[in-house]
């Protein structure tokens, strides 16, 4: 290890990347010099000229500290089997989703509409105000009918349940269904913007609920700084 007196790191480097991509990196640091820190649902790498966190998807309960780079719990987090249902609620929209492996099993969505804001005053500002209601009501029913529609039938397999979206309309779709809220309690949050709802994204964000956050440093010698993050 080189001499903590001589290096600096530099500002870490942040990044989604995919499970092929953490895996990539493992096969890259699993024969070099380095410690192993597994804790608090991350594990984390110093090797000689970098450092490397990897906060993985899922409940990740594994504690060890090794004086050696050790990838095997991280591997096998990643590659065991799960059924995962996915609930998006957004503005302009709302989905769900049951993924195997990162493919999408069954899938829908909808579309979520919600007149802007009246810029008008009195009684025509009241009336729209209602209507307004009316239609966030309306949009969070037929949410809760879609999800209850595509979770339903495999909600007793799931491994894992994760949310996505907006916080609030989250909340109001899982309060209406006794179905979803038995899922609430150990629900995990997505750590990513949604895009607008189509099939091609809800296909692509399996491929997202089984990517890591993975935090790099590098170490320079005599005050030299420099980052790089792993292939995504």
């Amino acid at each position: 290890m080189c001499d903590a007196a001589r290096v600096q790191a530099a500002a870490p480097h942040v990044r989604r990347v995919a499970r092929a991509g953490v895996l990539a990196l493992c096969d890259r640091i699993e024969r070099s010099a380095g410690t192993t820190l597994y804790a608090e649902g991350a594990a984390r790498f110093s090797l000689e000229e970098e450092r490397i966190a990897i906060a993985p998807p899922f409940r990740f309960e594994h504690w060890e500290q090794l004086d050696r780079i050790e990838t095997a719990p991280l591997r096998e987090h990643l590659a065991a089997p799960r059924l995962v249902g996915l609930l998006v609620v957004r503005l302009g929209g709302y989905g769900a989703g049951v993924y195997a492996d990162e493919k999408l099993v069954s899938g829908r969505h909808g579309v979520r509409f919600v007149k802007n804001r009246n810029k008008k005053g009195g009684s025509s500002s009241n009336r729209f105000r209602r209507r307004r209601v009316e239609q966030a009501r309306d949009a969070y029913d037929r949410a809760t009918a879609l999800a209850e529609e595509v979770l339903s039938p495999h909600a007793p397999a799931f491994d894992e349940f994760v949310v996505a979206g907006d916080r609030a309309g989250i909340d109001q779709v899982l309060e209406r269904s006794p179905l979803l809220a038995g899922l609430r309690e150990d629900a995990l949050t997505l750590p990513v913007h949604v895009p607008e709802l189509r099939r091609a994204v809800l296909e692509s964000l399996g491929r997202e609920l089984w990517s890591s956050t993975v935090e790099l440093s590098r170490l320079g010698e005599g005050g030299g700084q420099g980052s790089a993050g792993p292939a995504g």
